[in-house]
């Protein structure tokens, strides 16, 4: 893709009066749900599917390895693609991509198109990152708390409600009325969107990075094929190992590679800032108790009841007892947003994560009737849909507009390994230890009450890290405040510094430390010298001069400037000054 140089400024709704910040969230919702829902969508047909494909139970296991695959490498391209060229363009690409997946896989039971079509439709777990930047870039402040709590709890509300639908559908149709299903959402989604989402005017530009992309994507995939086939090939085997030492080899090498490529895929240097990186790693033990329950308990409730703890339900029972899951996690998104909003989303995380604990603490004992587990994975989903809508609200309050997508994709990235690294726990502590039942084995009591105590771990270790995560102040309320003019009856309250951030760097790509930025008025007064961070990152306050000039300098190098104009909260670009070498080539 060609150099853009400067950002792109472009208003696709420009001419059409813009939607209603209601029908925003619902549209870009839905479809997060959707995109989450074909994750879990052969989840009750598993067990059936060496059969319906002609294959053998290890390579029908790919029907699922294929769309987590796709998902975890396609969901950071897509965010780094959507800041470049528009978010909404990269969304449509997405679910285009998830009705062909559908299609091929409805109208096939060969093998090989049905892996080809789900890998499509894991490309569409990317809707959920490019929908939150959308959100954000498109939704007034009052409204972008609620609508981002929401759109972020449709990774979770899309496993608790696919799973009891999918079952109804095989109950009723063939099971490739599943893919037909999912299909025609998807296909709705995408016209919803086409019709009713403005294009985002914050465009990032720039090269994209294809080296990036490349290493980043055989790291994932070796990483992943370890953690989901691990119990399935053996934790000591050859194929495990050797896909763990891909793994650490391509993201190292790829580490290196992004710390010195000018538009990188991932900006390391933004993601190792504390306000980035604690949320990003809260993520992973986040997803492992969200997903916990969601392998648990329906083992336990579709057990025979002659095993002396299985409560013998039929799929489709099984599934309706854990819909409470989803319902309650769509139902507390204002909830959460309200918390957010007194607060903070930190407040909101920490809450959560202690509700998840005392739930799968309190299921180790509730685990002898249908109700009891209903009740637990209902509280579960509360305390889920606290804390994974407070964790987008922290990373976006810490990273540049420009950069949302790609900062959402990594965190839903961090998510979607966690609830890999679930399954790969349950499997092996579930088959640790088993009970022979009618000629099957069934995991024991104890196993399934230690997977729920490994799952409470998790969300105690999340909640400890949760302390050294810094509150910072949401950028998208100083951006709002600067200008208005406050009513006669309004309360008079200190304003917050309308702060503009941004990184200065050296043409090679390293900070730029010892650089200081200074502040130019409209009518040429200086009016402040901000220094530079060791990481090259600066935080100034125009005040009410706007808009300004800022000028980046060091001594022995070609200083840089930029305006900045009313609105912008956030450098587009960085400030590259270049050295005394490149001042000669170029001259």
């Amino acid at each position: 893709m060609p150099n853009t140089g400067a950002p792109e400024s472009v208003d696709a709704a420009a001419g059409r009066a813009a939607p209603r910040p209601a029908l925003v969230v619902s549209v870009l919702s839905s479809v997060g749900l959707v995109a989450a829902l074909c994750m879990t969508l052969v989840v009750p047909i598993v067990p059936q599917l060496p059969q319906l494909l002609s294959t053998t139970s290890a390579t029908a296991s790919w029907v699922i390895t294929a769309t987590l695959l796709a998902g975890a490498v396609a969901t950071p391209i897509a965010g780094r693609l959507g800041d470049m060229i528009g978010k909404r363009r990269v969304l449509l690409a997405t679910l285009g991509l998830l009705v062909v997946g559908s299609v091929l896989c409805a109208v096939t039971s060969e093998l090989v198109p049905v892996l080809v079509g789900r890998a499509l439709q894991g490309v569409a777990v990317s809707a959920v990152p490019l929908g939150i930047s959308l959100m954000r870039d498109t939704l007034p402040p009052e409204r972008l708390g609620s609508g981002i709590a929401l759109m972020s709890a449709t990774l979770g509300i899309g496993g608790g409600l696919g799973l009891p639908l999918a079952a109804v559908i095989v109950e009723i149709a063939d099971w490739h009325a599943l893919f037909w299903v999912a299909g025609a959402l998807g296909l709705a989604g995408l016209a919803l969107v086409a019709v009713i989402i403005p294009e985002s005017t914050t465009r990032s530009g720039g090269r994209f990075d294809t080296g990036g992309a490349v290493g980043l994507s055989i790291g994932l995939i070796g990483l992943l094929l370890a953690v989901s086939k691990g119990a399935e090939w053996g934790w000591t085997s050859a194929a495990t190992l050797g896909s763990a030492g891909v793994a650490v080899v391509a993201l190292v090498g790829w580490a290196l590679y992004e710390l010195r490529v000018r538009d990188p895929l991932v900006d390391l240097r933004l993601n190792v800032r504390r306000a980035v990186l604690l949320p990003n790693l809260i993520s992973i033990p986040v997803g492992v108790a969200m997903f916990t329950g969601m392998v648990v308990f329906p083992q336990l409730l579709s057990a025979p009841v002659a095993s002396g703890h299985g409560l013998g339900l039929s799929l489709l029972v099984a599934g309706l007892t854990l819909a409470p899951n989803g319902l309650v996690m769509m139902a507390m998104s204002p909830v959460t947003a309200r918390i957010s909003t007194i607060w903070g989303p930190r407040t909101s995380l920490q809450i959560g994560l202690v509700i998840i604990a005392g739930a799968y603490g309190a299921g180790t004992m509730l685990l002898s009737a249908a109700w009891q587990v209903s009740l637990v994975i209902a509280v579960i989903g509360a305390g889920v849909a606290l804390a994974y809508g407070a964790l987008p609200a922290l990373i976006m309050r810490a990273v540049p507009t420009t950069r949302t997508a790609a900062a959402n994709g990594l965190n839903t990235l961090m998510r979607s390994i966690g609830t890999s690294t679930a399954s790969a726990v349950a499997a092996v502590v579930l088959s640790a230890s088993t009970v022979p039942v009618e000629g099957t084995l069934v995991p024991s009591l104890a196993a399934l009450r230690t997977t729920l105590i490994i799952a409470a771990g998790c969300a105690v270790l999340a909640l400890l890290v949760s302390l050294a995560v810094p509150s910072l102040p949401d950028p998208a309320r100083h951006v709002e405040s600067f200008g208005d003019a406050p009513s006669d009856d309004a309360p008079e309250v200190p304003a917050a510094p309308a702060l503009v951030r941004g990184r200065v760097l050296h043409d090679h790509g390293a900070p730029a430390t010892g650089a200081r930025v200074t502040l130019v008025g409209h009518d040429g007064r200086q009016l402040a010298v901000i220094p530079v961070d060791p990481d090259g990152g600066f935080a100034a306050d125009p005040g009410a001069e706007r808009p300004v000039l800022l000028i980046a300098g060091l001594a022995g190098a070609r200083p840089a400037a930029v305006h900045v104009v009313p609105g912008q909260d956030t450098l587009d670009r960085p400030l590259v000054l270049a050295t005394p070498g490149e001042l000669m080539r170029e001259s």
